[in-house]
């Protein structure tokens, strides 16, 4: 970086925008900051030159640079109003995390601008950064400081009554929660953020991830219907959006038409001209293959779903939960299937006719025994299950118990008038 600065002059701009290099665009930057000039042009000028800086080192990957460039335009912040500020560190921060592998970078880079901010006393970005932080400290599961940080944050913008933040605040809170799968509370934060919202305008991409989250928590409580019309809300808010996000609504939309027995709807709406142009992928891919798998109750083609597509379907936590329990169901139903005409049946034999490996069929069965889902018992050292009959329940013990108790209300009632003769 040369130690003579260049005048903070639009000249000074297209002179970087015409540089031969990203370097060279960078240096001349660089020097433009170092104006002392303090006029209006100067600051104007000097705010589109770290606009500029900031998208070079972003497409750079000089994540350590844009760090650096916080530190040296401190002072330069001294000079210009704090909303520019705000809007230029919280711009510095968005550069950051569009640069790919920087999560601990990001967290360490607000904290240091939280310590500032204190210092500075500038509350209205430091609540922001807070915000942004807890996000970042979720992300990386550090789920008691995030929990701790939010605490403390939320009480401080309610009496501030900035209901933009406490819309942003509460369904962060949601998030976190349901992460501790703490789903009372994940529902009440995300109620408090409903609340907030209808008081204000919310942003159409804050409205799709309050929609995503609200289907998100039904789909928990198995309401699949209504948690599908809150994907479908959030795919169109993202979708106009042109949002990346639109494609887990429209993930999340699908897999609640296969939770509710309506896989043959999935091909219709992957079809459609709104999503078939746009949206296909691999996620929409793992889903057909589920779809499939489970239309044609085929467990074989739902363990070849899940090895051919793990990150869409085993790395994604919300699809691998439910996805668990209907493929436990449809093992359950097979395996209920299968022994139903058996009273004594090697287990390999079983496993070969489900086409499942017999350690995970063995494991299976011996859940199911346990659970009650039928009567039997394993003989591991012949390698076979054995099936009882259905013990007919005795029904002497329960009708004696309600002729003891009827026998108790007539003592009782004798008891009582005689009590009243002898008054």
């Amino acid at each position: 970086m040369s130690s003579s600065y260049l005048p903070a002059t639009t000249e000074s701009l297209i002179q970087a925008s015409e540089a031969l290099s990203p370097s060279d665009a960078i240096t001349i930057l660089y020097r433009v900051l170092e104006d002392t000039s303090s006029s209006s042009e100067a600051l104007r000028i000097k705010e589109q030159a770290i606009t500029n800086l900031s998208d070079l080192l972003r497409q750079e990957n000089k994540a350590e640079e844009l760090r650096g460039l916080l530190t040296k335009l401190r002072p330069f912040f001294s000079v210009i109003p704090k909303a520019k500020t705000a809007k230029i560190v919280r711009g510095i921060v968005d550069a950051v995390a569009k640069i790919p592998g920087t999560a601990g970078l990001q967290i360490s880079l607000c904290k240091e601008i939280v310590q500032w901010t204190r210092a500075e006393k500038r509350t209205f970005l430091r609540q922001r950064i807070e915000a942004r932080l807890a996000a970042l400290l979720m992300e990386s599961k550090e789920y008691t400081e995030a929990l701790a940080l939010l605490s403390g944050l939320v009480k401080e913008v309610r009496k501030l009554d900035d209901k933009l933040l406490l819309v942003e605040i509460d369904l962060l809170e949601s998030k976190l929660h349901f992460s501790l799968r703490n789903l009372p509370k994940a529902k009440a934060a995300l109620t408090a953020a409903r609340t907030a919202a209808n008081a204000i305008y919310v942003p159409p991409a804050q409205q799709g991830t309050i929609d995503l989250q609200s289907g998100i928590l039904h789909a928990e409580e198995k309401d699949y219907k209504t948690a599908y019309s809150y994907f479908f809300e959030a795919f169109e808010a993202f979708n106009a959006l042109a949002d990346p996000q639109a494609i887990f609504s429209l993930k999340y939309m699908l897999l609640c038409k296969i939770m509710v027995n309506q896989a043959d709807d999935i091909a219709g709406i992957i079809s459609s001209p709104k999503v078939g142009l746009q949206y296909q992928g691999p996620e929409l891919d793992a889903m057909k293959a589920v779809a499939s798998a489970y239309s044609k109750r085929s467990l074989k083609l739902f363990e070849v779903a899940r090895q051919d597509f793990k990150a869409q379907l085993e790395e994604d936590p919300i699809v691998h939960r439910h996805l668990s329990s209907l493929y436990d169901t449809l093992l359950e139903q097979n395996l209920c299937r299968l022994i139903e005409p058996f009273s004594r049946v090697e287990i390999d034999h079983i496993a070969e006719l489900i086409e499942l490996p017999s350690h995970h069929v063995e494991k299976k069965l011996s859940q199911m025994i346990l659970d009650k889902k039928f009567a039997g018992t394993l003989d591991q050292g012949a390698g076979c299950l054995v099936i009882f009959d259905d013990p007919k329940t005795d029904a002497i013990y329960p009708d004696s118990l309600e002729t003891v108790s009827n026998m108790g209300k007539v003592v009782d009632s004798l008891f009582a008038r005689s009590a009243k003769i002898m008054a």
